[in-house]
């Protein structure tokens, strides 16, 4: 067991019964009342922010979590089979750990899994940006780059996403992973 004192910014810790990571730890004295540590934290299993404040010197359990590259290689169900990229070791990963991300998973896409002590899957991470490739999407007409206007497509892991009008099917787009919007197109 740790105290506040010991909170850094990415340190993950175990808070109601929920693994959170630190996003921003501020230690605060307002006028003659007691110090206290205001703690900005991200839920890892929902996602979710949280704020909370800790009394000083109030002792918390940290969780020791390690951090590894792997390999993306398919989906058997309700499971995501990844392949560590050093020991070419294989685990299965839930679709539950893996969040509202999934539908942009493509094969041999790399990310970075978390284990805590116990060799459980705490997060996945996908990179910042993925291209995708349209498979299916209304045709685009001459002169539809004047609108911001969107339509909806459908990329090669079957995902939703909401293009530009000039967008046509079978072109490359980046899109980002945490809000899955259309950045742009890809030049092959």
């Amino acid at each position: 067991m740790a105290t506040t004192a010991d909170l850094r910014i990415g340190a993950v810790i175990k808070h109601n019964g929920e693994l959170c990571v630190v996003l921003e730890s501020i230690h605060r004295t307002p006028g003659n009342l007691r110090a206290f540590y205001q703690v900005k934290m991200r839920v890892i299993k929902t996602g979710k922010l949280r704020e909370e404040r800790f009394r000083s010197g109030e002792t918390i359990e940290f969780v020791r979590v390690e951090t590894r590259n792997y390999q993306y290689l398919f989906r058997d169900g309700d499971f995501f089979t990844f392949m560590d990229s050093e020991t070419y070791d294989q685990i299965p990963v839930a679709v539950s750990v893996i969040g509202d991300v999934a539908k942009f998973m493509k094969e041999g896409l790399e990310v970075q899994i978390a284990r805590d002590e116990t060799d459980n899957v705490v997060s996945v991470t996908l990179p910042l940006h993925v291209a995708l490739r349209i498979t299916m999407t209304e045709p685009g007409l001459k002169g539809d780059t004047a609108t911001n206007a969107l339509k909806p497509a459908t990329v090669e892991t079957g995902a939703q996403v909401m293009v530009p009008l000039f967008v046509n099917e079978g072109d490359l787009i980046r899109i980002e992973t945490a809000s899955g919007d259309y950045m742009d197109r890809v030049k092959e």
